[in-house]
């Protein structure tokens, strides 16, 4: 599967666009998921062929933050991307997660509240 980027609750316009140039060097796809789209599993949106897609829309609240799931990268590839987002000047974003095989089930908003406990638990 092609390295692939959830993006959710995007950061405004001017760090979005630092963004997209530091991860296009790298020629990784940055899929920015819509809000309607939040109830869907994780594995659904990043094309998982295991994982079928819900009805239905969300209809709840905005994520409090931007969250970048990082979709089938390697150990390097992961760490290129890292220091590409560290680099351009757009964050700092602390809500960031790796998609495996037990997160791949969750929606957008179990996942933030998950990455929102891990982050607040380590940086109290």
């Amino acid at each position: 599967m092609k390295e692939t980027i959830l993006l959710f609750n995007p950061p405004e316009k001017e760090d979005l666009m630092k963004v997209e140039m530091a991860l296009f060097p790298l020629h990784v796809r940055l899929r920015r998921i819509q809000p309607e789209d939040y109830n869907q599993p994780l594995g659904a949106l990043a094309g998982v062929k295991d994982i079928s897609p819900v009805e239905g829309r969300y209809e709840g609240d905005e994520l409090p933050g931007t969250l970048f799931v990082f979709c089938f990268f390697s150990d390097n590839r992961l760490n290129q991307a890292l220091a590409a987002l560290r680099k351009c000047g757009a964050g700092p974003f602390p809500y960031k997660a790796i998609l495996t095989p037990t997160n791949s089930k969750w929606t957008a908003p179990d996942c933030f509240e998950e990455i929102r406990r891990e982050h607040e638990a380590m940086h109290p």
